[in-house]
């Protein structure tokens, strides 16, 4: 990609991620996609701004990844004719992307026919943009009602199955609506976004340091991978780099909120299929790891722990020699219950072909993260630009091409080992020397960017600043917009029951799809 004049690189951002920013027409912004496309690259995010008070227009926006990194486009649009084109044939992962521009800022995707509301659920009046200047954050006015037109499917014996979107279980909300003769399932269709917290809109204005404690909740079981990419943003724009100590630091919290995730997971995916040994073994293991989170780094989610500039505290050599001796004991637990699992016929019975997503379909969809890898896709952050400290401690990229809820345990189980050793690495190897640096008073650029490869997958969180150095603009896109679309597929052929199986083997986040 390097060097061609359709996606010429633009203004370089700084940051440990290769990035680049480039403002383009309509002409532009397709040039681009469709070059990307061609040399297998993907579209990240896509999101929407109201500029009109300092720049007198909206703008669109998107970021593309490739080989050489990170592409953000900036599209403007004319106040007059709110419209921009959809990449959506390119991408299909856009499509939702589109439609959620226009339910927060009112912008039209030009070429893109399903018009339905993403985001609203009847909540807002028609008219209502919220991320829109002139749009208060605390007076919405009275919603509309709002009839979804999910896709109908016609023939004998067809019937439908509504479940949500209140679940029975204490989880997130979101509507899951099945097709199906007898249990076997012709259709699912998705509607989210009932989670709507107005994260970008309440960022509006706040300053750096402020804005990293409202970014890493975004999503709950994610914030190092938020922090971290929010710090990386603000840390871009401020044309800093941290300690080399705070980024080894950093590394071992996403590392271990990796192998939290994954063990709470495999213990989930074990009940869910019949077998709830698995369940309370590894819930043992996750609680520990926990545990050792609110000891050693003051919170069992590690949330403000990674903050603008490095992280929020130091690791004492009593707490490495603990998470050492931890990371032993989650290891000979994890490689125990693996030869469980994989002797367990009942258990492989509901894993192996269930819920299969083919390396061809994952790549021609976007499939991102764990579930990517597990159908294929080699993505990963760490290794393909090895940020610090990644660069000194060679990760491996766990894959599979089975593409089943078995592969998709598979490299779960493999992401917990290699994990382990990269903790033991980060531990037994950690520079000497400062844990944080001031934050200068003024920044360098007023973009920024942050792109962090996370549990689920890469974050993104780009940044723009006004005049004073506040946020003008802030969005944070988590990898579930890209693999949502991807259990729509997983679940056709497949028996009702299995839905819960299939969608626990992915684990994506309502919460950070809607904010």
């Amino acid at each position: 990609m390097a060097g061609d004049t359709a996606t010429g690189s633009g203004e370089r951002l700084h940051g440990e991620m290769p990035g680049w920013h480039r403002v383009v027409d309509d002409t532009g912004f397709r040039a681009v996609a469709q070059a990307v496309r061609a040399a297998g690259g993907r579209l990240i995010a896509l999101w929407a701004s109201d500029r009109r008070h300092d720049r007198q227009r909206f703008e669109v926006h998107a970021a593309f990844g490739d080989s050489d990194g990170l592409r953000w486009l900036t599209l403007p649009v004319d106040p007059a004719r709110p419209d921009f084109p959809s990449v959506a044939d390119l991408y299909p992962v856009a499509n939702r992307m589109e439609r959620a521009a226009f339910d927060l800022v009112g912008l039209r995707a030009r070429g893109n026919d399903d018009r339905r509301r993403w985001l609203r659920h009847g909540a807002w009046p028609g008219d209502w943009h919220p991320l829109r200047k002139d749009a208060p954050i605390d007076h919405v006015g009275a919603g509309e009602p709002d009839e979804y037109a999910f896709v109908t499917v016609t023939g004998d014996g067809v019937h439908e199955i509504p479940v949500g979107p209140v679940h029975a279980g204490t989880i997130e909300p979101g509507h899951f609506r099945f097709s199906v003769v007898g249990e076997r399932v012709l259709r699912l269709e998705e509607r989210l976004g009932y989670k709507h917290k107005a994260i970008e809109k309440r960022v509006e204005g706040a300053t750096l340091w402020d804005g990293a404690k409202i970014v890493s909740r975004v999503s709950g079981d994610s914030t190092v991978a938020y922090g971290w990419a929010y710090a990386a943003a603000a840390e871009s724009a401020l044309a800093i780099d941290v300690p080399a100590r705070a980024a080894w630091l950093r590394a071992l919290a996403l590392e271990r909120e990796r192998i939290a995730n994954h063990l709470g997971d495999l213990g989930a995916l074990g009940n869910d299929a019949g077998l709830a040994f698995g369940l309370a073994q590894f819930s043992l293991l996750k609680e520990g790891v926990l545990r050792t989170h609110a000891g050693v780094f003051g919170h069992r989610y590690l949330m403000d722990f990674v903050v603008p500039g490095g992280v929020a505290n130091e690791v004492t050599e009593q707490a490495t020699a603990h998470m050492l001796a931890e990371c032993d004991r989650i290891e000979r637990g994890t490689q125990e219950l693996r030869r469980i699992y994989d002797d367990h016929a009942g258990l492989q019975d509901r894993f192996m072909t269930t819920g299969e997503v083919t390396p061809d379909l994952a790549a021609r969809l976007g499939l991102t993260g764990a579930a990517g890898r597990a159908s294929g896709q080699a993505h990963d952050l760490r290794v393909a630009f090895r940020p610090r400290p990644y660069n000194a401690l060679e990760p491996r990229m766990v894959t599979h091409r089975g593409g089943d809820v078995a592969a998709r345990v598979a490299v779960r189980f493999d992401e917990v080992l290699e994990s382990l050793r990269l903790c033991r690495h980060i531990l037994r190897h950690l520079p000497a020397g400062p844990f944080v640096v001031p934050l200068p008073a003024r920044a360098r650029s007023p973009l920024g960017f942050g792109w962090i490869e996370g549990w689920r997958g890469d974050v993104l969180v780009a940044l723009e600043l006004d005049g004073e150095g506040c946020i003008e603009r802030l969005h944070a896109h988590d990898p579930s917009w890209q693999n949502w679309p991807l259990i729509e597929h997983a679940i056709i052929g497949n028996i009702v029951p299995d839905f819960p199986l299939i969608n626990k083997s992915f684990n994506l986040s309502y919460s950070g799809h809607d904010l």
